[in-house]
């Protein structure tokens, strides 16, 4: 069975923000991130539950590459991401989402 992912809407904005911070570092960078965040959200269509529990139901996937976390929950055969968070700021940043 393959999953399907749904981004929240903070979830998009994470990822806009983090692909145009990279590509003002170097030149193609960011769409390297994008790659990076492809091959994590393959995983979860996949095989969902890949990652481990963090918190009621919130589970944690990590970017190969690049220092992000995936937070995600699963309903039925939905993935949510409820956020796209640097691996740096504090990880009860997705929690204040709904």
């Amino acid at each position: 069975m393959r999953f399907v992912v749904e981004f929240r809407p903070h979830a998009f904005a994470d990822v806009a923000e983090a692909f145009s911070w990279y590509e003002g570092q170097r030149a193609g960078l960011g769409p390297e991130f994008e790659a990076d965040l492809e091959h994590a959200v393959d995983l979860l269509t996949r095989t969902a539950a890949a990652g481990p529990m963090v918190h009621r139901g919130v589970r944690r996937v990590l970017l190969r590459r690049f220092p992000f976390a995936l937070y995600y929950e699963l309903a039925a055969e939905k993935v949510k991401i409820r956020g796209v968070i640097h691996t740096k700021r504090h990880p009860s940043t997705w929690k204040r989402r709904s």
